[in-house]
């Protein structure tokens, strides 16, 4: 077991508790005499001009100055012509936790990291805060509520202060130690690990470790410490037939118990379901996710079907037995699975008494946009996560797309919006980064979304379209696709509004299919730049 981090010399956190607290006033000329600390004060100048002596140094005042004193300075000042005002805040400086002897603990005083001048612009921030602490201390309420608040409010002043003013040199430091710690994390899984002792073993406080280890990783420690230990059971589930307990041991979890219940609850899978999906071929139902169960070599035992489309023709599955989504109950599906892979809206949507519960379910987070994600999530619950197929698949589109984008450069600041209408709704779908269209379209493509598709889908993956605001969208192309019959089609395609459309003026009007073009799988994008390609190219 690794204990360097827990031998080494540390610096303890420091608690700041904010005592006693005046506003001060002075008339022009007014001298105070020099006076000595106890403990830490913060002045604060709020009108006036004068001058400040801490010790030997000397300090001209005026609005927005600010100064830490340290316990033992003494402090000496003069008023100017038009006299001086200040807030002065005394506050204590304790460690927090124990030094590593009696000796050290008297010898080690806590030092304030930033004394003499210090920097607190934008001074309306900082003097709200000052305002707000001196107005409680003014009050009669007392209660631990409002103490509490207080203190928070305390805290944030100081935190302004360490933003503002601590050298770059510690910061960089700090940062560099958290690194070090994370480089540790990464070797050393399985030893015990708290984050007292990764602090520790950085030299920095729990609350700086904290939110600098969040900076550098976006997650807090124990669960990146957490995803490292999943990520190395997904390999030895692969690659050994050792016992969970074994896994559970290697990997740093305390017993087999805990380790499936959290490998559950991080994959959705248990590991001994996960080793299997990995060994065996797997009978699988993942309706709407099956774009990405092609894209990836596995071939589903079930495709979905629903009475408003029919099943994702551009997949070329008809020789899969298709299954009817309904709200209905209805009876079990004859075909045994293995898997059940739904999206994340699924369950909302749809009746899932389909599925026996025996079989293992998993619902996808709300991935959205992200189909690399969904793609990568796909693989691992099919045992295929660490597989080169992922790679290739994404490297493949990519090179797709760049070499698409290429070809549409000559066009690419001609605009261009996709509208979906049905018997209900024209609606006008999202810019590069929302919606199933406009990622590939903006973004893939390099293509130029119509000023009305930011207008008014304003962040929303889309927005629905009046007349009026149709009659707007003088696009150089439209993608189209249509979700009602012959006949409706044929009715709005005759209306004074669209024939107006500069797109349909100049036959610039492109109708796509439906299902493959309302699709966030990766042969779906596929699909789009096929299309693209074949009308603008």
């Amino acid at each position: 077991m690794n204990v360097e981090g827990s031998e080494k010399a540390i610096s303890p956190s420091l608690f700041y508790r904010l005592c006693w607290m005046n506003c001060m006033t002075f008339a022009p000329m007014q001298q105070h005499n020099a006076w000595k600390n106890e403990n830490y004060q913060m002045i604060v100048i709020l009108s006036g001009k004068g001058r400040l002596l801490l010790g030997k140094s000397g300090y001209p005042l005026e609005r927005g100055k600010c100064f830490i004193v340290e316990p033992g300075k003494s402090i000496e000042c003069e008023a100017g012509e038009q006299g001086l005002e200040w807030y002065i805040l005394t506050f204590e400086v304790h460690h927090i936790g124990k030094l590593r002897s009696p000796a050290a603990e008297s010898q080690t005083l806590p030092v304030f990291p930033c004394v003499g001048e210090v920097e607190c612009g934008p001074f309306s921030n900082w003097l709200d805060w000052v305002e707000g602490l001196y107005s409680h201390h003014q009050s009669e309420t007392n209660d631990e509520l409002s103490l509490f608040d207080q203190h928070i409010r305390f805290q944030e002043l100081l935190r302004h202060i360490f933003k503002h003013n601590l050298p770059d040199s510690m910061v960089v430091n700090s940062r560099q130690s958290v690194e070090d710690t994370i480089e540790q994390l990464n070797r050393n899984y399985g030893d015990l690990w708290t984050v007292d002792r990764m602090a520790a073993t950085a030299n920095l406080g729990r609350w700086q470790y904290t939110r600098l280890f969040k900076e550098i990783t976006g997650q807090v420690p124990l669960q990146y410490l957490s995803d490292i230990r999943i990520n190395q059971a997904k390999h030895l589930l692969q690659a050994t037939d050792d016992r969970m307990f074994d896994i559970a041991q290697n990997i740093g979890f305390g017993n087999e118990f805990y380790f499936n219940r959290r490998f559950k609850q991080t994959v959705g899978l248990s590991p001994g379901q996960y080793r299997r999906h990995y060994r065996e071929d797997i009978r699988v139902f993942a309706p709407f996710l099956e774009d990405f169960l092609l894209a990836l070599g596995v071939m589903p035992a079930l495709q979905v079907s629903y009475s408003k489309w029919g099943t994702q023709s551009y997949l070329g599955l008809d020789h899969i037995p298709a299954v009817e989504l309904t709200t209905e109950i209805q009876t079990p599906l004859a075909c045994k699975l293995d898997f059940v892979m739904v999206e994340y809206g699924f369950p909302e949507k749809w009746n899932s008494d389909l599925f026996e519960k025996k079989v293992p379910h998993y619902r996808m987070p709300d991935l959205g946009e992200s189909w690399q994600e969904t793609l990568r999530t796909v693989a691992d619950l099919l045992g295929i996560g660490k597989s080169t197929k992922v790679v290739d698949v994404i490297d493949h589109y990519e090179r797709k797309a760049d070499l698409a984008r290429k070809k549409l450069y000559t066009i690419r600041h001609q605009t261009v919006a996709f509208l979906r209408i049905s018997a209900e709704a024209i609606i006008l779908y999202a810019g590069p980064d929302k919606g199933y269209t406009g990622p590939i379209l903006y973004k893939d493509l390099g293509l130029t979304p119509h000023p009305l598709v930011e207008q008014v889908t304003n962040g929303a993956r889309r927005a629905e379209l009046s007349l009026e605001l149709l009659a707007q969208l003088d696009a150089d192309h439209l993608f189209v696709t249509f979700e009602v019959s012959e006949e409706a089609k044929e009715e709005l395609c005759a209306t004074s509004v669209w024939k107006s459309l500069p797109a349909v003026v100049h036959n610039r009007v492109y109708e796509v299919d439906y299902l493959s073009w309302m699709n966030y799988g990766i042969l779906s994008h596929g699909k789009k730049i096929d299309d693209v390609l074949r009308v603008l190219a």
